[in-house]
């Protein structure tokens, strides 16, 4: 392609032919398609890694410190609420339908990280007066994708 745009800044030079045009957006083309593949390769592998550690591993005190932080980020910034953690609602053993649907036994459909938070939530959170509230936080391709867990401490309205 570097040929072709240096001809088209040669005003005396002869114009490239239709076929080196073709050519040239046809390699364009491919190295895109390669980009975009070995980004979408990269996602997948994220992914992966991501979802092994959720069904594997246990809730590190890296991972509450981090929702201690979003909590009090969010009482600095005088809100109520915090999104403290998402996942793939792939990961839910119903790929997210109780929670899109406000299913009471939401809960249960819960496993992994996910669930131990849940616990972590019953167990710490809930008898200090916090709610916690689970939702589809987006729909690609109008399918559930992400489920986000939102801690609350507003307080009780009559």
């Amino acid at each position: 392609m570097a040929n072709i745009k240096d001809t088209a800044l040669d005003i005396n030079a002869a114009p490239p032919s239709a076929e080196k045009l073709r050519m040239a957006l046809l390699e364009e083309q491919m190295a895109e398609a390669d980009k975009q593949e070995k980004l979408r390769a990269k996602k997948n592998q994220e992914l992966t890694k991501f979802t092994e550690s959720f069904l594997k591993d246990q809730v590190n005190e890296n991972e509450i410190a981090m929702v201690r932080r979003l909590v009090m980020n969010a009482v600095k910034n005088g809100k109520y609420e915090a999104l403290v953690y998402s996942f793939p609602s792939a990961l839910c053993t119903d790929s997210g339908r109780a929670i899109n649907s406000a299913d009471p036994q939401w809960p249960e459909t819960l496993q992994g990280k996910a669930k131990q938070f849940y616990e972590r939530y019953q167990k710490n959170a809930k008898p200090q007066g916090y709610k916690l509230k689970a939702m589809i936080i987006n729909f690609p391709g109008g399918i559930p994708g992400d489920v986000g867990f939102f801690l609350n401490w507003e307080p009780e309205t009559k």
